[in-house]
């Protein structure tokens, strides 16, 4: 009978370490993510990995249970490369990293926040594809990809997602058709200028990436 009484002992002290868990992975996966980071003005200055949990440092917000939930870096002066880390923070509803100069793919795992709401990353140097996996940002109500260098086609996963409110991928180098499903029906046109597309999507004409 020793086991389940220690078991009994153990299971509330692992729960109540359960919220620190977290916060520290997603401590270290921001600190990765400073560490991709140019910072000449010193804004990331405050994240330092041997706090307990990130909440405490500049521009990152966290809800009463220490989750991050936001990250606000936008228009401030860094550059270099987002990691696949990002997809950690399952609790983030905010990711503003806007105006700044970050260059190079967009992750994947992106599409892991599951709980993002705004996803606000234009005037940036972004290159590559719009990662399909943003199909799973089923929450997600704001999308700004503009004034980047995204290349390829917009991917018609993206059609399903029922809460996109605002999706702005103007001023890229993107090709193929405009989506007229779901949501993208509502999109005003000035939302995909400046890029190499062929207007909206003609089905059983010609195919979604015609002219990529």
């Amino acid at each position: 009978m020793a086991f389940p009484t220690l078991l009994t002992f153990l299971l509330p002290l692992l729960l109540s370490l359960s919220p620190s868990l977290s916060t520290n992975s997603e401590g270290n996966a921001l600190h990765a993510l400073r560490s991709r980071l140019s910072d000449p003005t010193h804004v990331l200055q405050s994240w330092d990995p041997t706090l307990v949990n990130p909440c405490t440092w500049f521009h990152v917000t966290c809800d009463a249970n220490n989750h991050v939930i936001r990250l606000d870096l936008g228009n401030s002066n860094i550059s270099g490369s987002l990691g696949p880390e990002l997809g950690e923070l399952k609790h983030l509803q905010y990711l503003e990293l806007y105006k700044n100069n970050i260059g190079g793919k967009i992750p994947k795992e992106l599409g892991n926040l599951k709980s993002l709401i705004s996803m606000d990353m234009y005037g940036n140097r972004f290159e590559g594809e719009i990662p399909k996996s943003f199909a799973n940002l089923n929450s997600i109500r704001f999308l700004r990809l503009n004034n980047n260098k995204l290349s390829g086609a917009i991917p018609r996963e993206l059609t399903k997602l029922s809460n996109l409110k605002i999706f702005d991928v103007s001023n890229n180098e993107l090709c193929g058709t405009i989506p007229v499903d779901g949501t993208f029906g509502s999109f005003p046109m000035e939302s995909f200028e400046n890029n190499r597309l062929n207007g909206p999507e003609l089905k059983g004409l010609v195919s979604y990436d015609f002219g990529c």
